[in-house]
């Protein structure tokens, strides 16, 4: 490792003290000076290249908290795979970011580590909930970042702070390391700068995982090879009548800018309707809430988590200690929304009709994509709301996933890319949903409407 590489890597632990903004929640510079020397011998695609990584992604060696006060003292016995992949490709990983704790929430209020702020606008969120990698490569402390999307956790916290962010589709990367708030639904991507980082980093993190019995065995494309084909011919449909009502001006504006501009490049576009997009939001957060409440079982502060250590109470009693304390309001909330649907009595009437609705949406993407290379739809339908603003109102926080879900429930990818700002510069992003493993293709068109915007008008 060249001596400037780890020079440049203290004086980023010194911007990172000096910010105020709890976007990292460990940077250990003990820890980081022994892989700086091991990641020194290793001559890779990523030599010298520095990523932020989600702290519900596991690192040998370092903190994996989630945000959360019940895991404060956990420390991983053991890389995730893609934590692998990045190491044996030559990558530094600079260290762990904020998140919403256990991945869910919108904003990145929802931690014990604090709210992470807005690099472009400090007065508002970065989105979440991989808000802190999403502000992490928004302030330029880094290039790369890894984030998870269970609902639209790494393309939201994109669209509000100027980034790219990429889901890929389910399968695509794999899940082993990452601690799982929805398993059917979670999956790690990339947040960049640029789609050609993002391209450049799924490379090195796709691919089948014997870890993962859910990774799927096909192969992965040159996907930086691909944002130089022609977008020409390309067919894409848009939903209209989901932008009839609740989105922004400065939202809708620069969607329809983005449309204009990949109708010169030749791309032509049909309008669709989504029939079940109604009942999306109701859909996923019955299904994942239940998953939540299974997966967050194991966190009780005897094997895993804290244990506050009462003295003569009984094991119910302890675990009901040690959650209460352990975890925070928007997780509490979410669990006992899912044990409520899957309890007995309600299991039909919710969870069961909820993965009714699932198979319907994701059959009518599969129909509607077998005519067409994509669906266009804005990532979010306002851009970056104020801190506190949403933080006591569940239900306006969960309706700013409203063009994100969909896409998980149907386990496809999609990417968002900045598009023409907002009033004050705010950002704006506007989504590409693909075929079941064509990234390639949405990477593509992100890539065109990036360079469209570097173009002088």
């Amino acid at each position: 490792m060249k001596r400037s590489t780890e020079d440049h890597i203290y004086d980023l632990i010194d911007t990172i003290d000096q910010s105020g903004n709890p976007i990292f929640i460990t940077v250990d510079k003990e820890w980081l000076r022994k892989h700086l020397a091991e990641q020194a011998a290793i001559q890779g695609p990523f030599s010298g290249k520095i990523i932020a990584v989600k702290d519900n992604i596991n690192v040998r060696g370092l903190p994996t908290t989630c945000a959360s006060r019940i895991l404060k003292t956990f420390h991983s016995p053991y890389d995730a795979t893609v934590i692998k992949k990045i190491r044996a490709a030559g990558g530094v990983l600079l260290g762990k970011t904020n998140m919403d704790e256990f991945a869910m929430g919108s904003s990145n209020e929802y931690s014990a580590a604090g709210a992470v702020k807005n690099p472009v606008d400090e007065t508002r969120v970065p989105g979440g909930s991989s808000g802190g990698s999403a502000a992490a490569v928004a302030s330029g402390l880094v290039d790369y970042a890894l984030g998870s999307d269970t609902g639209g956790s790494i393309r939201q916290p994109a669209a509000f702070t100027g980034t790219v962010g990429l889901k890929p589709t389910y399968g695509r990367v794999s899940r082993y390391g990452l601690t799982a708030f929805a398993s059917s639904f979670d999956q790690i991507g990339p947040i960049t700068r640029t789609v050609r980082q993002s391209a450049e980093l799924l490379e090195v993190i796709a691919g089948k995982d014997p870890l993962d019995s859910t990774s799927a065995d096909i192969p992965v494309g040159n996907y930086v090879r691909a944002l130089d084909e022609d977008v020409k011919g390309l067919t894409l449909g848009i939903p209209w009548h989901l932008l009839e009502k609740g989105v922004e001006k400065d939202v809708m504006d620069s969607f329809q800018d983005a449309v204009k501009t990949l109708e010169k490049a030749g791309v032509t576009f049909r309008e669709i309707e989504l029939k079940y997009a109604d009942y999306a939001i109701a859909a996923y957060y019955i299904l994942a809430t239940a998953e939540a409440s299974s997966n967050l079982a194991r966190f009780d502060g005897i094997r895993y988590g804290v244990n506050q250590k009462m003295d003569g109470g009984d094991l119910f009693s302890t675990y009901a200690e040690n959650r209460s304390k352990g975890f925070g309001p928007e997780v509490k909330r979410r669990i006992m929304l899912g044990t409520y649907v899957l309890s007995s009595g309600y299991y039909e009437a919710y969870y069961a009709r909820g993965q009714k609705v699932r198979t319907l949406i994701a059959r009518e993407f599969a129909t509607l994509l077998k005519d067409m290379d994509g669906i266009m739809l804005p990532t979010t339908p306002t851009t970056a709301f104020k801190l506190g603003e949403h933080v006591n109102d569940p239900l306006k926080m969960y309706l700013n996933d409203v063009f994100t879900v969909s896409v998980n429930i149907a386990g496809l990818p999609a990417l968002s890319v900045p598009g023409k700002p907002g009033k004050g510069g705010l950002p704006v992003g506007c989504q590409f949903i693909g075929r079941a493993y064509d990234e390639g293709t949405i990477l593509r068109l992100g890539h065109t409407i990036e360079m469209s915007r570097c173009k002088p008008e």
